[in-house]
């Protein structure tokens, strides 16, 4: 039950502290294994960047494909066993990751990982909205979302703090914050559920997928080893072309598919998801390729590494605040797409200033500072104009697969780097990195030029007390949760 307005302060702050913390906890996890890749690549006798980028794909399709149905899932049965069951599956894989003896070991328990993130993420979100008075929830839910900007600001430096003594302590670190959630959450976090939530999800359509996904994940990362044209190769795509078909067609036909059909026929809903997917192809392009040329080829520390970053996540938070101000004023669309293209100007100042010397200041910083302020603008303004033309009852589903989209842009995005970079020589690395930047400032600019079509209709596109824009990746799962607040 919520709690009254007359229940003490302290209780409600205890709650917020749970459910926040487990969500930065699970935000945290994107910029530490960035960082942390090549150490691990290291220790694990140098498998290539083609085997390595399944530590971050893995669990990002895994993420993207159950986020949904465990969330419904969890409103039917009860967001607190959910959640508790999501924070502990999380825990406990992220020290069978800290143990892992090597990649493939590795890969398997981030998929058990991303499965407890998929779960907690969700219902932390639901069980805040529901134990929060109505007087309270915006000022809760922007708490919420303000613990994945700050995961997204420190994440590089603890990442790089971490990692510097051992990439294992980047999943030991989440050990003792994860039982203390759990301890924490079995004591003061009160129970909800939906009842009007009767069907099961499709987890059937979800497992199609996931399967579909990383068949294209693979066909793009190994194509440069396999050869394009080799029967390998075509098999992926060919397989990822099919699960996909049969994908929409469990959407057509179950009665609780992953995606709804009739969401996308809604012309704001529909264009923001291509925005949203071509934007986190660039992003997580960026951010991975960006690491990789810091330590690969200037040489960094993994602590190094991880100041060098933080600039350019700080910015988020920054300008997203900015977009807020201007959501009144400029239309959604233009407003995302001037996130886009700054994001690609980005792009274009590292093939401009960038060269093997190190330059950190005068050439990488630039373009890293231009491109977070471009996230800034774009990122939140996509979420809070995604569902702003649903109707009520389904804008906790849309918001849902907006995060969907969010996730298997990154697959896409990371897969993008290791096909264009391959594995350079020392001296063809700044010829690959350039054409890599060229890829992502490419792809960021034709998403501002999409991002035109996603304006809302209705006028004043500023977020509902229930749905603010929200920013890092706490904020992008934040209404997914309220999948069970639908009518």
């Amino acid at each position: 039950m919520p709690l009254h307005s007359q229940e003490p302060v302290r209780r409600r702050r205890l709650v917020l502290a749970v459910l926040s913390g487990a969500a930065f906890m699970a935000s945290l996890d994107l910029f530490i294994v960035n960082v942390a890749l090549n150490d691990i690549g290291r220790d694990f006798a140098s498998p290539g960047l083609d085997d390595l980028s399944w530590i971050l794909n893995a669990y990002a399709i895994v993420y993207a494909a159950l986020l949904i149905p465990l969330g419904r899932l969890a409103d039917r049965f009860g967001r607190k066993a959910g959640f508790l069951l999501g924070l502990g599956v999380f825990t406990a894989a992220s020290a069978a990751c800290a143990a892992s003896a090597d990649t493939w070991m590795l890969v398997g328990f981030r998929i058990l990982q991303a499965a407890g993130a998929a779960a907690l993420t969700p219902t932390s979100l639901g069980l805040l909205l529901a134990a929060t008075p109505a007087a309270h929830r915006l000022g809760a839910v922007r708490i919420w979302a303000a613990s994945g900007a700050l995961a997204a600001a420190v994440g590089p430096v603890i990442g790089g703090l971490l990692v510097d003594a051992s990439w294992r302590w980047a999943f030991v670190i989440n050990i003792p914050i994860g039982v203390g959630l759990i301890v924490a959450a079995w004591r003061v976090v009160p129970d909800s559920r939906d009842t009007s939530v009767s069907r099961l999800p499709d987890l059937i359509g979800a497992a199609i997928l996931t399967v579909a996904i990383a068949a294209l994940a693979l066909g793009l990362v190994k194509g440069p080893t396999w050869d394009w044209g080799s029967g390998r190769v075509l098999a992926s795509f060919l397989a990822a072309a099919i699960g996909i078909a049969l994908f929409w067609r469990r959407t057509q036909a179950h009665p609780a598919p992953v995606v709804e059909p009739a969401l996308l026929g809604v012309p704001t809903f529909a264009w923001s998801n291509v925005t949203t997917v071509l934007f986190s192809v660039a992003f997580a392009g960026v951010l991975l390729s960006n690491v990789l040329w810091l330590q690969d080829v200037w040489g960094y520390s993994a602590l190094r590494t991880g100041l060098a970053i933080a600039p350019g996540p700080l910015m988020v938070p920054l300008f997203a605040a900015v977009g807020q101000r201007l959501s009144g004023t400029v239309p959604a669309g233009r407003l995302v797409a001037a996130g886009c293209l700054l994001l690609a100007a980005g792009g274009a100042l590292a093939i401009l200033l960038v060269d093997s010397d190190p330059n950190y200041a005068g050439a990488l910083l630039p373009g890293w500072l231009v491109g977070g302020v471009g996230v800034g603008l774009a990122l939140p303004t996509l979420l809070s104009a995604a569902t702003v033309d649903l109707p009520p009852a389904r804008t906790s589903t849309g918001s849902a697969v907006v995060t969907m989209s969010r996730q298997l842009g990154t697959v896409i995005g990371v897969s993008v780097v290791v096909a264009v970079l391959g594995t350079p020589t020392p001296a063809g690395a700044l010829d690959a990195f350039q054409r890599t930047w060229t890829v992502i400032a490419v792809t960021a600019a034709v998403a501002g030029l999409v991002a035109l079509r996603m304006s809302p209709r209705r006028p004043g596109m500023t977020a509902r007390a229930d749905q603010p824009a929200l920013a890092g990746e706490a904020g992008e799962a934040g209404n997914v949760g309220k999948g069970g607040q639908e009518g």
